[in-house]
């Protein structure tokens, strides 16, 4: 009701469409995917996305906790229950239980990132985007990418007409 309470509002849905067989894409990842053409879009925030796209073809994607659901599944653990230590390396292995639980999350995350990567781009976007970020070489981080998707479907879909938005 707020959208159409806005004259300058609209929905873009009907416009968001990208080359896919997946069912049941959500919007959000659907505008992220139409800004990028080729690469690996992760989108950090309460769930972790990961969606690959290659010369505008959505190949697929998959779906893991984030970082704070990782949290919450350890707290329910209830020796398991420490603050994690997001500064934890990567490098060698923990010594002690706060870090074994950090090592065991982060690690999970970044080594099915770098499986799933390969030698395509990542482009980071969503809330732990860019501190997932850090631990690739070869990244983007963009905090406006669904943004960028969305103005891409207005582009594609209106400026032609001699509408501009």
């Amino acid at each position: 009701a707020l959208l159409y309470a806005h004259p300058r509002c609209f929905d873009l849905t009907p416009y968001m469409n990208i080359d896919t067989t997946y069912k049941g894409l959500g919007i959000d990842r659907i505008a992220a995917c139409k800004a990028i053409s080729n690469g690996v879009i992760v989108d950090a925030g309460s769930a972790i996305t990961v969606d690959v796209m290659q010369q505008g073809i959505h190949l697929g994607g998959f779906i893991m906790p984030g970082i704070a659901q990782y949290r919450k599944m350890f707290s329910s653990i209830s020796v398991l229950d420490h603050e994690m230590n997001l500064a934890v390396g990567l490098d060698t292995f923990p010594q002690n239980t706060r870090d074994a639980v950090s090592y065991g999350m982060l690690n999970s995350i970044v080594l099915v990132l770098k499986q799933t990567s390969k030698n395509k781009k990542i482009h980071f976007t969503g809330g732990d985007g860019k501190f997932l970020s850090r631990f690739f070489k070869d990244c983007f981080y963009d905090d406006l990418l669904v943004f960028k998707g969305m103005q891409k479907a207005i582009n594609e879909n209106f400026t032609s007409q001699g509408i501009y938005v």
